[in-house]
């Protein structure tokens, strides 16, 4: 099978999670009116654990890509916040009784920061470009929150058409 990522929409998005950016007009002026707060932009959601912050470095990807392995996190959500203004790669998967389903790829706009919500399929972090450095919020805390699921049916992801 092979997939052409779409731009990355918050209604194409919102099955699976939430979009973190500048979109619209800022909650609130601050800072001496010098900056515009864009308040409470995701749905974080965690049990048996609390909220971390993590510092991930990831290789830069090439497309076109296979993907073979999705993942989900069944005791929280998780929050990738790219710490450069480049684009990268988000793929999710439909939930089809427990396995993944049908599969969507999106390519982020410069600035937008991606929220999971808990037990969504998705492929691992993504970047297209060096650093591949992501600020990441997730759940912290004992016990297992991490599903694999490694496709039987292989997936190309194609570049931007």
């Amino acid at each position: 099978m092979e997939l052409s990522p779409l731009p990355l929409t918050a209604t194409a998005f919102s099955p699976f999670g939430d979009i973190i950016d500048t979109s619209g007009e800022p909650d609130k002026i601050i800072n001496q009116g010098l900056c515009g707060r864009f308040h409470d932009r995701a749905q974080l959601d965690f049990s048996n654990g609390a909220a971390g912050i993590s510092l991930f470095k990831a290789e830069p990807r090439q497309l076109p890509m296979k993907l073979d392995l999705v993942e989900r996190h069944p005791e929280g959500s998780q929050c990738f916040i790219p710490m450069s203004m480049d684009p990268f790669l988000v793929i999710v998967a439909e939930d089809n009784a427990g396995t993944p389903g049908t599969i969507h790829a999106f390519i982020t706009q410069p600035g937008q920061a991606i929220n999971f919500h808990r037990n969504i399929w998705h492929g691992v972090l993504t970047p297209l470009f060096a650093p591949g450095l992501f600020a990441v919020v997730d759940r912290i805390g004992n016990g297992t929150n991490l599903e694999e699921f490694w496709l039987t049916e292989e997936v190309t992801i194609l570049p931007l058409q």
